[in-house]
């Protein structure tokens, strides 16, 4: 049971949602943009949020798209794990999806609630980090886009009253050689000691991480040591585990030498494969 009261709002349009906001940020309400709504859920009953006012933005035309538009896969932040999985259009985003939590779970997480969620693991960005993506957002002063690189560092930097619209991928990206790897403590459907994606474009390879560090990233300095192709392999990757930008965790799903060992062995295999 969730320990406080709260009002249930459903925009229809992205001008209503921001309103809506407006009005119950001025009456007090702290409220919150709800997409899949299991995060409010899970972390309401722990109290370690609380809110006044919901609003659901799945409704919202642009939110359910996910199509190609011109040179770019248009995804709504309304559009679940489980439709981008089974759409299958931005393969390494469906396999990345498809290892969040389990399948109930997925049909109901949507792609900007991964993404502007609390929990520390937030793999769904990792392909969109890789491709450079961009992010349409919506608040008052209008809807404006943002590469995703510059709006995303440690967290998804949105100011009060914005919520996630759309993410734009380029087309020409979706279907390059990538590799997702996943590695859980236990089985499958479990928080990730590591989660690794990495693609090659241009001939360069690209990688992001998740529970590597407290917080999902890709590090420019990472990538230019695994592509200094003049060097072995095995020195590249030791080269570039020194560059992980924050400490690697020690909690119960595994310790910082595991994580190391795992990391370590995933590179090396990586590289040979996609320089392969």
């Amino acid at each position: 049971m969730i320990p406080f009261d709260f009002e249930y709002h459903r925009a229809d349009s992205i001008d209503t949602a921001v309103q809506i906001f407006s009005d119950m940020d001025k009456q007090g309400k702290n409220p919150m943009y709800y997409g899949g709504g299991t995060e409010i859920i899970s972390m309401g009953r722990m109290a370690n949020i609380s809110t006044g006012a919901v609003i659901d933005i799945k409704e919202i035309a642009q939110c359910k798209v996910q199509e190609i538009q011109g040179d770019h896969l248009v995804i709504g932040a309304g559009v679940t794990l489980t439709q981008i999985r089974e759409s299958n259009l931005f393969p390494l985003l469906a396999q990345a999806g498809a290892r969040v939590a389990d399948h109930t779970i997925q049909n109901k997480v949507t792609l900007g609630g991964n993404l502007c969620g609390t929990i520390i693991y937030r793999e769904a960005i990792l392909p969109l980090l890789l491709t450079d993506s961009e992010v349409v957002i919506a608040g008052p002063e209008g809807s404006k886009t943002f590469p995703i690189n510059q709006l995303f560092n440690q967290r998804m930097n949105l100011n009060k009253g914005e919520f996630i619209i759309q993410i734009r991928t380029l087309k020409s990206l979706l279907s390059l050689p990538h590799i997702h790897v996943k590695r859980t403590k236990e089985d499958k459907i479990h928080y990730p000691l590591l989660t690794l994606c990495a693609m090659k474009v241009d001939g360069q390879v690209r990688a992001a991480f998740s529970g590597l560090c407290d917080y999902p990233f890709r590090s420019p300095d990472m990538e230019s040591e695994l592509n200094k192709s003049a060097t072995a392999a095995e020195q590249r990757v030791d080269n570039a585990i020194t560059k992980i930008p924050s400490p690697i965790p020690n909690n119960l799903e595994g310790s910082a030498e595991y994580r190391s060992f795992i990391l370590r062995s995933l590179l090396i295999s990586i590289l040979n494969e996609l320089e392969g």
